[in-house]
């Protein structure tokens, strides 16, 4: 199984009794979006389940793959890295799974699954951690497959 993790794209800075989940991407947090979805949409089987948080930043980095996405309340800023394994069906899923979320959830959810470790890895905004699952001579492994940022695009 394969598990891409998206951080959102760079948004605007919360204002004062603004809502968080309303916060939109900024110009460049656009232009880091759609290079991002140009690279995976090159790599993307076309099966692929794409998860996304109701955060406005985080549905907007997803709609520049142009494809069908499921918005997953329980993947909001701060949910839990349980949430996140529950709604890709890690590592059970039949088909690729892109998370589009937030830090600091996708940088302890990756640690998690490649290290087995509780840490906050640093997953920089619009960029890509690309997991996968297999079963090598009997045993489960976790092996990365990609990490890419927009901005090196």
């Amino acid at each position: 199984m394969d598990l891409i993790l998206w951080r959102h794209a760079e948004a605007e800075v919360i204002a004062p009794g603004q809502d968080d989940l309303q916060r939109a991407l900024t110009p460049k947090g656009e232009r880091q979006a759609r290079r991002m979805a140009a690279w995976l949409n090159h790599r993307l089987a076309a099966s692929t389940r794409v998860l996304v948080s109701p955060a406005l930043r985080c549905r907007q980095t997803a709609e520049a793959l142009g494809r069908e996405m499921r918005i997953v309340p329980a993947i909001a800023p701060d949910a839990p890295i349980a949430a996140l394994v529950e709604a890709a069906r890690w590592p059970r899923a039949s088909e690729p799974v892109l998370l589009c979320g937030h830090q600091p959830t996708l940088g302890l959810l990756a640690a998690q699954l490649l290290a087995g470790i509780d840490q906050e890895w640093a997953v920089k905004k619009g960029a890509v951690w690309w997991l996968r699952w297999r079963q090598r001579d009997g045993e489960p492994e976790v092996t990365l497959h990609a990490v890419q940022g927009p901005d090196a695009l």
